[in-house]
C-alpha cells in the first residue's frame, strides 16, 4: 500500500436505504467522489454499511448496486488502491468483491501503518463494553453455517426478508448521547494503549475527530446526511463534506 500521496475514509451511505431519489442522490455523489479519488490516484478505504444489505449467492448478487461496484472495479484498473472493511449491513460479503473487482475485503478490525501513522480501522460496531446481546447476534450471523443456510432462500424471497431485518437494525444502530470525550474514553483508549496513534471508526453516523497528543480519534459520520469523508495526508487527518461535482 502506497506509503505517500493522500487517502479517503468513508462509510454508512446505506445505499438501498430509504426513497429512490435519496438512493440516486447518493449513489450520484459517490460516484462523483470515486471519480475524485481516482483524479488524485488516492488510496481508498470503505468502512463498511456503504449498501443497507447484502448478500451474494453463488450465481448472483443485488442488482441495484451494480453502477457503485463497477466504479470501484474501475478504480482497481486504473491502479487504485481500495479496501473494503465489513460492517453490520454488509458483513454477508463473500468473494465477489476481491475475485471479480480485485478490491481487497476483510470483515475484521484492520491495523494499518501507512504515512507514518499506525492506525486502528474498524467499523465500530461491537467494540467497546456492554452491548453482549447484540455481540452474540453478531457471533451467530457471522457463522459461516448461517450463511450456508440463508444461499438455500432464493434471492427474490431472501433479499426482501434480509432487507427488513436491515431496516429493524438500523433502529438498533446507536444513536449516543455521550460526549466525543466519552466515545474517545470508550471506544479509542484501549487502542492508544495497544500502540496505536489513531482509531478510525464509523457506524455511529456522528462525525467526531479529537486529535490530542499527537493522537487521532476519528469516527466518521456518514453519507446519508452530510457526505463527511476522512482525508489523510502527509499523516494528517481532515474531515469534511464532500459537496459533490
Amino acid at each position: 500500500m502506497p506509503e505517500h500521496g493522500c487517502a479517503y475514509f468513508l462509510a454508512d451511505a446505506h445505499l438501498g436505504q430509504g426513497t429512490a431519489e435519496s438512493n440516486r442522490t447518493r449513489e450520484r455523489d459517490l460516484l462523483a467522489f470515486f471519480d475524485r479519488v481516482g483524479a488524485e490516484r488516492a488510496t481508498l478505504f470503505v468502512n463498511g454499511d456503504l449498501f443497507d444489505f447484502w448478500f451474494e449467492y453463488g450465481h448472483a448478487i443485488p442488482k441495484r448496486f451494480v453502477r457503485v461496484l463497477m466504479a470501484m472495479g474501475e478504480l482497481r484498473r486504473a491502479g487504485v488502491p481500495v479496501t473494503y472493511i465489513g460492517g453490520n449491513h454488509d458483513f454477508w460479503i463473500g468473494n465477489f468483491l476481491v475475485k471479480e473487482l480485485d478490491v481487497a475485503f476483510t470483515n475484521e478490525p484492520l491495523p494499518l501503518s501507512l504515512q507514518g501513522r499506525k492506525i486502528f480501522l474498524a467499523h465500530g460496531d461491537g467494540l467497546g463494553p456492554g452491548d453482549t446481546g447484540y455481540k452474540l447476534l453478531k457471533q451467530v450471523l457471522r457463522n459461516s453455517v448461517a450463511r450456508a443456510l440463508f444461499r438455500w432462500v432464493h434471492p427474490d424471497v431472501g433479499i426482501p426478508i434480509a432487507s427488513a431485518s436491515s431496516h429493524m437494525s438500523r433502529h438498533h444502530a446507536p444513536r449516543p448521547s455521550r460526549s466525543d470525550e466519552d466515545l474517545e474514553r470508550m471506544l479509542g483508549k484501549p487502542w492508544f494503549a495497544q500502540g496505536y496513534d489513531a482509531v478510525v471508526l464509523a457506524h455511529y453516523h456522528r462525525a467526531v475527530h479529537r486529535r490530542s497528543n499527537d493522537r487521532d480519534f476519528v469516527i466518521l459520520g456518514d453519507w446519508i446526511e452530510r457526505r463527511t469523508v476522512l482525508r489523510m495526508e502527509e499523516g494528517r487527518f481532515s474531515l469534511f463534506e464532500f459537496e459533490g461535482r
